[in-house]
């Protein structure tokens, strides 16, 4: 699936992740597979939170104090030196004048900016028995709970990897459909374009957002209607869809070809979904076939959805899951 423009999306990524010598040693995190594999549909724009707030390089490194819903960000050496505040100001900061990102990437295990299972420390210095999230990340997923945020660890899954990638082509595509101007006509085609992408990922969110539209309404109730299916539609894209998921789409859309295909044809399709499924072969393999039986029969609803549009040829994401 690739996005509606052709220009590459614009998402936010810790800058220690680029390659950057910004770490509070100096050293940097650089990732190949978001430079080099991901900077090839995204436009990274670097941030490095504890700079920003006037920490140098190198620095004396801070940490997580306190409870771990709602921890401090404080010097490892020097107590008394608490972030906190500055951090989540400059979080306020990026989230005001950058709205036109369409995703996040961050540093696992970062104080300032791991997304989850970040180390917190007790008063007495012990670790605690719970983890939690770095402060601003944390405060800049509280801005906008909807938008994708990954750890570049957690990218290293093929199965998380192409569900962030699918959640920030999504979010961008909506972006662009609310400055092309919001309409009922064009709420419907969204929906409609993304039918079988959010069939894989949950099945029951799809019925329920088509009941949510049945009538979407006109002014600020078609707005409303609008915000409440970007949020459903968001929340059900969060879950990765399994290969259950993946083999009920890859059923309705074989469907599509029933009356065209012959019976070896037909054998051919199913036999591979259904290796598919058992973890025989990846994703690619039913969707190649189903890609040259588009070609040689188009179908104008499937041309049209988001879930059949290959990702760029470099990314390769559907090889692997």
């Amino acid at each position: 699936m690739q996005p509606t423009s052709s220009a590459r999306i614009p998402v936010g990524i810790s800058q220690c992740l680029i390659g950057d010598p910004v770490r509070f040693n100096a050293g940097h995190k650089h990732s190949r597979l978001c430079t080099d594999q991901l900077g090839a549909l995204f436009d990274l724009r670097p941030v490095c939170p504890e700079v920003a707030i006037g920490l140098g390089t190198p620095r004396k490194p801070i940490r997580l104090v306190g409870d771990p819903t709602a921890p401090r960000a404080v010097g490892t050496v020097n107590r008394d030196m608490d972030v906190t505040e500055a951090l989540q100001h400059y979080a306020d900061e990026v989230h005001a004048g950058s709205n036109e990102l369409c995703g996040f990437i961050v540093m696992q295990k970062s104080p300032s900016c791991g997304m989850e299972r970040v180390k917190v420390y007790e008063e007495n210095g012990h670790p605690a028995s719970a983890t939690g999230q770095g402060v601003f990340t944390a405060r800049l997923m509280q801005h906008n709970p909807l938008l994708p945020v990954e750890e570049e660890g957690r990218l290293q899954d093929p199965v998380l990897r192409e569900n962030f990638v699918n959640r920030v082509i999504v979010y961008a595509d909506w972006q662009q459909l609310l400055r092309d101007g919001l309409s009922a006509s064009n709420l419907l085609a969204f929906h409609a374009k993304h039918k079988y992408l959010l069939m894989a990922h949950q099945a029951p969110g799809y019925k329920r957002m088509g009941q949510l539209l049945a009538n979407p309404g006109k002014g600020e109730q078609l707005e409303q209607t609008a915000t409440a299916y970007f949020s459903e539609l968001m929340t059900a894209l969060r879950r990765p869809a399994s290969r259950r998921g993946h083999s009920n789409v890859l059923q309705h859309v074989a469907g599509h070809f029933k009356r065209v295909l012959n019976p070896p044809e037909k054998a051919e399709l199913q036999q591979l979904i259904v290796r598919y499924r058992n973890g025989v072969v990846p994703l690619v393999v039913p969707m190649t076939l189903l890609q040259h039986h588009l070609l040689r029969h188009p179908d104008p609803y499937l041309l049209q959805q988001a879930y059949l549009q290959p990702h760029p040829p470099e990314l390769s994401l559907r090889n692997a899951i």
